[in-house]
């Protein structure tokens, strides 16, 4: 009997020590609806969001945590769609493929990770790099490191000499003759094989690359890269494996491929026509515009050297197109997903994609439901993340103005909660 009481005591006592937190919100953005509320209260338990109450609810208990966010805008965690969470565009890019190893790569790609999350993105999707990506994704998963969670698609997929060839570029010793494994197709047999050694590998989604692309090592940026029927055999195996695919695309031709065939995102859309603007909603596909990578390739393309010769005139074509094709997109009622192409610019400043949308004519609030309800329903996730909501993971962040008053704002988040932990409180 006494072994009985003490062990009920404990149960007791331990019970009285869970902790939980009172975050007193001064405004509240409903992605779902898009308004915003004032003057909440959201109870967070472990990792999900327990409670949303109207007014400042005082803590039950004398352990439980009270953060004071009545002068914040208080939002879900940001979702973006297309992040290289590996590398960082510098001047030696091209040159470290042949210098660093896995472990520098991996070591790099932690502090990257950090970066991103104290951004207030709290999901990412990885959209192509050597497979170190996978293990990061699995590190922050087990809480070993910090970041946020990752999506990836591992190796993206490309032709041979197309813009994800990993030999593009190589001394002719060097380029060998890659194949699936390596992430190069040149028929159906490869296409499926392909696909399922990213399944292999652990992918959670597949990236192809539809067309040329800027910074690769090759002279068109534009030309369509795949056959439909390749297109199609990926997208089918992908949907075999319980994986959506998405297509880099710069050249119209590419993307209409790419639509036709199955993809679910279109990621940039640099040359998209009005004609396969209306395929996209035929298809039911989204874009993903990643402005403020295409305005940074610009701009370093400027400076000599930044970039190898073969690729300067491509980035100084595709800088100043990308943001105003993604304004008639989103005018003509294209489905608009965010999306940044972070890695080509500095991870932590994805928030400036904010602003070039709304310059282009997105209003704020859409925007930010392109982050967080649209993104999630994308990544399958739309019980779980994108909306403050009971029983929803408790991401969620804050910046100090309103963002649809000052779309400015959200390059600067103050408050970083994931999974019910905060990482960050200014």
């Amino acid at each position: 009997m006494k072994k009985l009481i003490l062990i009920l005591t404990f149960i007791i006592s331990f019970s009285t020590l869970a902790q939980d937190t009172y975050l007193h919100c001064g405004k509240l953005i409903d992605t779902k609806s898009g308004k915003i509320l004032t003057n909440k209260t959201i109870i967070v338990k472990d990792n999900k969001i327990v409670s949303i109450e109207d007014g400042y609810t005082s803590a039950k208990n004398t352990n439980d945590v009270i953060i004071d966010l009545k002068n914040k805008t208080v939002m879900p965690g940001l979702i973006d769609m297309h992040v290289h969470i590996e590398h960082e565009s510098n001047p030696k890019s091209y040159s470290e493929k042949f210098v660093l190893n896995d472990a520098d790569v991996a070591l790099n790609s932690v502090g990257f990770a950090e970066e991103t999350l104290m951004a207030g993105f709290t999901t990412v999707r990885d959209l192509g790099g050597s497979g170190i990506n996978i293990a990061l994704r699995n590190a922050i998963n087990t809480g070993k490191i910090d970041g946020p969670r990752i999506f990836t698609a591992g190796k993206s997929l490309a032709t041979t000499g197309g813009h994800a060839d990993p030999t593009n570029g190589n001394n002719k010793k060097l380029q060998g003759d890659p194949g699936p494994k390596e992430g190069v197709v040149n028929s159906l047999e490869d296409a499926r094989k392909a696909v399922r050694q990213r399944y292999k590998n652990g992918a959670d989604c597949i990236k192809i690359t539809a067309t040329g692309g800027v910074l690769s090592v090759a002279k068109s940026g534009s030309n369509p890269q795949f056959t439909i029927e390749e297109i199609k055999e990926i997208c089918k195996t992908a949907k075999d494996y319980g994986m959506h695919v998405a297509a880099h695309a710069h050249g119209d031709e590419g993307m209409q491929r790419a639509i036709i065939g199955g993809v679910k995102t279109i990621e940039h859309g640099t040359y998209m026509s009005t004609e396969t603007m209306d395929l996209m909603k035929k298809y039911d596909a989204y874009l993903v515009p990643t402005i403020t990578a295409g305005k940074e390739v610009e701009e370093k393309a400027q400076i000599d050297g930044y970039y190898p010769d073969i690729v300067v005139p491509k980035a100084l074509a595709v800088g100043p197109q990308i943001q105003g094709t993604f304004g008639k997109a989103y005018k003509r009622g294209v489905g608009i997903a965010f999306g940044t192409d972070a890695g080509v610019f500095k991870h932590g400043d994805n928030g400036k994609e904010f602003f070039y949308m709304v310059e282009a004519g997105m209003p704020a609030i859409e925007t930010i439901q392109a982050a967080t309800v649209t993104n999630a329903m994308l990544l399958g996730m739309e019980d779980k993340l994108g909306q403050l909501k009971v029983g929803f993971i408790a991401d969620i962040v804050a910046t100090n103005e309103d963002p649809t008053t000052n779309i400015k704002t959200m390059e600067n988040i103050v408050f970083v909660m994931k999974e019910g932990k905060v990482y960050k409180n200014e």
